[in-house]
């Protein structure tokens, strides 16, 4: 599979994972200025400065001055771009026990990703 060039922002996301894939149509269907998203396995993560074991990892965000936002803090900077009533939850996620707590929500559900949904066995964090 070729790497496609990727324009900035976008949000970086397994494209294996079925509930990661959920997770990206949700955020489709209700931000209206949600970034262009792309599967990491089909992104050219050299020129995005990101690598495969990160994406593997955790979602991505790399906003438009190429500064990189990996999990929670990733979230939290794709409301924040979006805008409207996005922004305040963005902004909110980034309030110390918020921040943390967020931390420790988003790596429970990576790590059990793959219970949410039926998807492939690659929903399991490597």
């Amino acid at each position: 599979m070729t790497a496609q060039p990727t324009a900035l922002p976008v949000l970086v996301f397994d494209g294996d994972c079925a509930f990661c894939q959920a997770c990206v149509q949700w955020g489709q269907r209700h931000i209206a200025a949600m970034p262009a998203t792309v599967a990491y396995q089909s992104a050219g993560l050299v020129a995005l400065g990101l690598t495969a074991e990160q994406c593997a990892i955790a979602v991505q965000y790399v906003a438009r001055d190429h500064r990189a936002y990996s999990a929670n803090d990733a979230v939290a900077a794709v409301l924040l771009a979006a805008g409207k009533g996005w922004w305040v939850l963005g902004a909110l996620m980034h309030l110390p026990g918020v921040h943390w707590l967020g931390g420790v929500a988003y790596r429970w559900v990576a790590r059990n990703r793959g219970r949410f949904t039926r998807g492939p066995a690659s929903c399991a964090v490597r």
